[in-house]
């Protein structure tokens, strides 16, 4: 099945899909290719999913967003066109953000209809249902939590999954799995500085201060593996992105702790980032760490090096 959309407004349990896919797919990364619709051009999309794989039967392009590229008129016509030709040799992933009637979304209708297509709905939980999926997370990987735990754990992280699901296997790793993680294990291990040095690191970078963000990266490295900081980076920028795109809809706080399904603290923290930078500014950035991303998977680069040279290049910006 050369095409595949994942769907919905949870995001890490899209990228935890992509992740699977892309294990069973092409797992050394050699013939994998990720693009950001609005940012790349037609022609060096049309390349990736043509080109032959390389010592493999099969490509794996993985194309973020394109309704904001193809959204109506003749471009979608055209995008359309080009999906129905995606070759055999190719595995097509398209991610999209859609909050509201996904029945009638463009791309989810025309999964619908193709022979060569399927979709996967992956919709966040509500800030409420929280609870019942930190259970079942804790079960997913491998430990159990008491009712309570999980309430307080919910308090934490709001609608988060991303963070849950970290904060989960930090807590684990602290009761060693030996028993179910309870309130006080939560308030001794969840309470986690790695989003709160994230946000002073990018904060940072905003001010163009190369000396304290090298600083600042030296620490967080010396603390981490930079394959654990390295994806806390990129989400904070695409939280960024989405929260300028409130910011210029004047937009207020509230409306990026509901669209972002983030806990207020995090969603005060983004609001004020993201008035920091330009919409353009924050693209290019996003483009910048999905290349870092693919030398890192293709081994042309080390991670913390590729960090090294990054805060280098935008911070002297």
């Amino acid at each position: 099945m050369p095409t595949i959309l994942l769907f919905g407004t949870d995001e890490f349990a899209i990228s935890r899909r992509l992740a699977d896919i892309a294990a069973k797919t092409d797992k050394d990364g050699m013939n994998t290719s990720r693009f950001e619709a609005r940012t790349t051009s037609d022609e060096a999309l049309n390349n990736a999913v043509n080109s032959m794989p390389f010592l493999s039967d099969k490509r794996l392009v993985i194309l973020a967003n394109p309704s904001q590229k193809y959204g109506a008129g003749e471009p979608r016509k055209k995008f359309m066109e080009f999906l129905g030709k995606v070759p055999a040799t190719t595995l097509l992933v398209l991610t999209e953000t859609i909050e509201k009637e996904a029945e009638k979304h463009w791309l989810v209708k025309w999964t619908a209809k193709s022979a060569d297509a399927k979709s996967e709905a992956l919709m966040a939980p509500k800030a409420r249902d929280m609870q019942g999926w930190i259970i079942n997370e804790m079960k997913t990987q491998g430990g159990k939590i008491l009712p309570d735990a999980a309430s307080k754990l919910s308090e934490l992280v709001g609608a988060d999954t991303r963070q849950a699901a970290q904060e989960i296997a930090k807590v684990l790793a602290y009761v060693n799995w030996a028993r179910p993680v309870e309130v006080q294990d939560v308030v001794a291990v969840c309470v986690s500085t790695a989003e709160v040095d994230i946000f002073a690191f990018v904060d940072s970078l905003a001010a163009g201060d190369g000396k304290q963000s090298q600083s600042m990266l030296r620490k967080m490295l010396e603390d981490q593996d930079a394959a654990a900081i390295f994806p806390m980076i990129i989400r904070q920028f695409r939280l960024l992105i989405q929260a300028r795109e409130i910011v210029e809809a004047r937009g207020m706080v509230q409306d990026v702790q509901e669209a972002l399904g983030v806990h207020p603290f995090v969603a005060g923290k983004i609001f004020q980032q993201a008035g920091r930078f330009t919409m353009r500014s924050l693209e290019a950035v996003y483009r910048r760490l999905l290349k870092m991303d693919e030398a890192a998977k293709t081994s042309a680069m080390p991670l913390d090096m590729a960090l090294e040279m990054f805060v280098v290049e935008l911070a002297g910006k």
